[in-house]
């Protein structure tokens, strides 16, 4: 799929997690696309290898779990390019078990790298944001935290979790220029997905609507448009959900 070249975002600075591959990369690939300057981070070090096929300026490697390491790393992206005015979040872990089966430790990683972690990436570029009352927040979440998924509590607790949050961060921080919305995606292909077992993917296309899963290529304008001037201007704490018709609000 081609990817259109704009000047949406033109001068912005955009740092993008989880871009080593699927919707982070795709992410990554149409803001680049669209002029922004952009920063790739993922826990895989093969991230610094999309550089060039996203058009990106620069890589990090990032544990989202070492809460030093996110300080760090969002303040070298703001020494070598400048503020950050975009970020997008979109880094995660997706494992599967019954409730009831579910060991604590599973629970806990689940909420640390799909929760506590974009908690702290959006309060680490929060300062430098509202000092410059401009600011656009993408936390990229999932229909699963609208709706819940069997053998999915713990994933779906968590992006029922960066709902809430950005919605609440919405209310505290557009007044002063920041915009904080949430991308809620249905089933898209990605290594993330192509972890879950067969059964499922097969029952949940049946489910909807389209009656197939997207491709990245298919969620990222919409973070262009969410990141966009005057295209994103009024959206504020909304759940924007690219889902194949999975979950109609």
């Amino acid at each position: 799929m081609s990817v259109p070249q704009t000047d949406l975002l033109a001068g912005r600075r955009v740092l993008v997690t989880g871009a080593a591959s699927g919707i982070g990369r795709a992410i990554a690939t149409h803001c680049a696309a669209a002029g922004a300057s952009v920063v790739v981070s993922d826990l895989d070090p093969r991230v610094a290898a999309v550089v060039g096929p996203t058009g990106a300026v620069g890589a990090k490697v990032l544990d989202v779990t070492d809460e030093e390491a996110v300080a760090e790393v969002v303040a070298e992206v703001e020494a070598e390019l400048g503020a950050i005015d975009v970020l997008v979040v979109s880094h995660g872990i997706l494992t599967q078990a019954p409730l009831a089966d579910m060991s604590t430790a599973l629970w806990e990683e689940t909420l640390a790298v799909d929760l506590t972690s974009v908690f702290r990436l959006n309060r680490a570029v929060l300062p430098g944001m509202l000092a410059r009352g401009d600011g656009r927040i993408v936390n990229v979440a999932s229909q699963l935290g609208l709706k819940g998924g069997a053998s999915l509590a713990h994933y779906a607790a968590a992006k029922a979790g960066v709902i809430a949050m950005t919605k609440s961060l919405a209310l505290e921080v557009s007044s002063q220029g920041v915009l904080a919305n949430v991308i809620a995606p249905g089933p898209i292909e990605t290594p993330l997905v192509d972890g879950i077992d067969e059964e499922w993917k097969v029952a949940k296309r049946a489910e909807l609507p389209l009656g197939r899963f997207g491709v990245p290529d298919e969620v990222a304008p919409t973070a262009v448009l969410l990141a966009s001037d005057p295209g994103g201007n009024l959206f504020v704490g909304q759940v924007l959900g690219p889902n194949s018709g999975d979950v109609m609000p």
